[in-house]
């Protein structure tokens, strides 16, 4: 019996996760629109009503329902298409699953944020990559643009993050520019102005299309350390005077995308989750070993490097954004993930790229000590992820719900529970397929 068909018995659309306490996790789709704008979105409470709402691209939508929206900045973008009269339309936003050809927005990733401390949530937008940075300052209520505050110049990397690097409370941008790879950070008293650049690698080949990066304590002492697809940068005692941070050879992905640090085995040593190619297949979660004082990893395969589905029967490609996030509130973090719909376009060379734009949730166990394995949950099979994707609390205060903004417009997953019984829930395990990977 196929996940497809017992989902339909137990009455969803698509199969939801089940958990330990026997409750059913299937989630609601909310598609706030279905024009393109950004591959990113994120969470925030804009207009200070209680209620979170949905950022991505130019405007912001309003909880709890999703269908007004607010013009954060000029949203000026638009594309022509035939119509079936032969006629031609103009379309408002990026060229995505509305339209044929290939086109690519100015907002790669969203983050939330209150910059300037007033109590009002702003918006970071990552541009094109080797473009500029900047945070829009929310208005407080007021009518029009919100203004923009550059605050970096030259932002490379498909998977930069906005984290704590530092460890001093306050988030920093973590990127290549340059050729170098490091982290921008701000003068918290004058957050408008041009945010500092600290490199932690020599020069090198990191460009704007660069893949992979991420940062976690690996070592244990404490501090952060940043990854790339080929090493990990220990963080030095003191950062001052920008030193070249120790790299550590090892070779993660050939082109992996946001790159998760955490213990997932439960041994006390944080491994690292990423994918194999974000363009093509596979995921993998490295296992932090230590040997004579050595660090080194190894590998456990999630979803296999070619065409070939997993033990579960699943697989698909382009898997180009993670999340890290407890769904199911047992304590240990699961992950979000999907399919990049048209990373390249409808006929571009990744592989499997007119396929259904899946989003799975992959929850973690530990079938024994020192074991981990990730189970895979559909959440949906027509929307899946930009080149990010954002977990977190938005219509259930109790369980997360997942956001997606991409090429076919923006999702809420508002995430829902439900008790079954003892022999549904155990129909309900998803189960390993005889014979399979």
């Amino acid at each position: 019996m196929t996940r497809f068909l017992l989902a339909a018995m137990l009455g969803f659309a698509l199969p939801a996760g089940v958990d330990a306490a026997g409750l059913l996790h299937p989630f609601k789709k909310v598609r706030a629109t279905d024009q393109f704008w950004a591959e990113g979105a994120a969470i925030g409470d804009f207009n200070r009503d209680g209620r979170m709402d949905v950022v991505s691209g130019a405007y912001w939508y309003e909880g709890p329902d999703f269908q007004r929206r607010h013009e954060i900045y000029p949203a000026n973008a638009s594309f022509k298409r035939k119509d079936a009269a032969g006629g031609e339309q103009t379309i408002p936003g990026f060229e995505g699953a509305l339209g044929v050809n290939n086109a690519y927005s100015d907002c790669f990733l969203t983050f939330t944020y209150d910059f300037n401390g007033d109590g009002w949530t702003d918006v970071l937008v990552y541009g094109f990559p080797g473009k500029e940075v900047g945070w829009f300052e929310n208005p407080k209520g007021r009518p029009g643009h919100w203004q923009r505050h550059v605050i970096f110049d030259v932002l490379d990397n498909e998977s930069p993050a906005f984290t704590d690097i530092t460890g001093d409370g306050k988030p920093e941008i973590l990127c290549c520019s340059r050729g170098y790879l490091g982290y921008a950070e701000a003068d918290w008293n004058n957050p408008a102005a041009p945010w500092k650049w600290h490199a932690v690698s020599p020069k090198s080949d990191y460009h704007r299309f660069s893949h992979g990066i991420g940062c976690g304590d690996i070592n244990g002492d404490g501090r952060l350390d940043i990854l790339d697809k080929d090493a990990w940068w220990e963080q030095p005692a003191s950062p001052a005077h920008d030193p070249v941070w120790t790299r550590h050879a090892f070779s993660f992905a050939p082109a992996a995308a946001q790159m998760l640090v955490h213990d997932f085995n439960g041994d006390g040593l944080n491994d690292v989750l990423t994918c194999h190619d974000a363009h093509g297949y596979g995921i993998s979660w490295f296992e932090q070993v230590r040997a004579n004082g050595q660090i080194n990893f190894r590998e456990h395969v999630i979803l296999p490097k070619d065409p070939s589905p997993n033990r579960y029967g699943v697989q698909f490609s382009q898997p180009h954004a993670f999340a890290l996030v407890d769904m199911d509130r047992d304590g240990l973090m699961d992950f979000v993930t999907g399919k990049r719909f048209w990373a390249h376009g409808k006929d571009g060379p990744d592989p499997d790229s007119n396929s259904a734009a899946v989003l799975y949730w992959f929850q973690l166990t530990r079938p024994a000590r020192g074991q981990a394995e990730f189970i895979p949950h559909l959440i949906d099979n027509d929307s899946g992820v930009g080149t990010q994707v954002t977990a977190g609390y938005v219509s259930n205060p109790h369980y997360p719900d997942v956001v997606v903004g991409n090429k076919k417009g923006v999702f809420i997953f508002q995430h829902e529970t439900r008790k079954v019984s003892n022999a549904k829930w155990k129909k309900a395990q998803p189960k390993p397929q005889t014979g399979s990977q």
